[in-house]
């Protein structure tokens, strides 16, 4: 069994997974727009706003897979909760990078930390050799740990 992250964005979905996949050192292995699906029976128009965002990007680094997608975008007067309730930053979770030493969490750290808020500086901590808490420009939370080496 694996778990793979999914994340949600507000529009600059690829911006945020071309960062991720240089900075990850990661391949995009399918990227696919809204606008691109197949017309479906049944199916409302796609607004003109929601065209060029993402609908599903898939990023594999090595053997772990990172995906997401943009939100459709909520028009006025729309139910806010329709189309998936439209975006919302993230709460009450944190996406989790163990690395495989300082020098590597301090790169993805600082990476991250650009454009972005730090919760927790890197450092050493009682139980790491290396551990920090930043929310990246996306708005995505993430702890980068370094495992205590046996």
């Amino acid at each position: 069994m694996q778990f793979t992250p999914y994340l949600n964005f507000d529009g600059n979905c690829a911006e945020a997974f071309a960062f991720y996949a240089k900075l990850f050192g990661g391949s995009i292995v399918y990227q696919g727009r809204f606008g691109e699906l197949p017309a479906e029976p049944g199916m409302p128009p796609l607004p003109e706003a929601a065209k060029n965002r993402i609908m599903h990007v898939h990023l594999q680094v090595g053997a772990q897979s990172l995906m997401a997608s943009d939100t459709m975008p909520v028009a006025p007067g729309q139910d806010p909760d329709s189309c998936g309730g439209g975006y919302r930053k993230p709460q009450g979770l944190w996406v989790s990078i163990q690395v495989a030493d300082v020098a590597e969490g301090q790169r993805v750290f600082d990476g991250l930390a650009q454009g972005g808020t730090v919760a927790m500086p890197f450092g050493k901590t009682f139980w790491s050799p290396g551990f920090g808490m930043v929310t990246d420009r996306f708005g995505t939370p993430w702890m980068v740990n370094v495992p205590t080496q046996p």
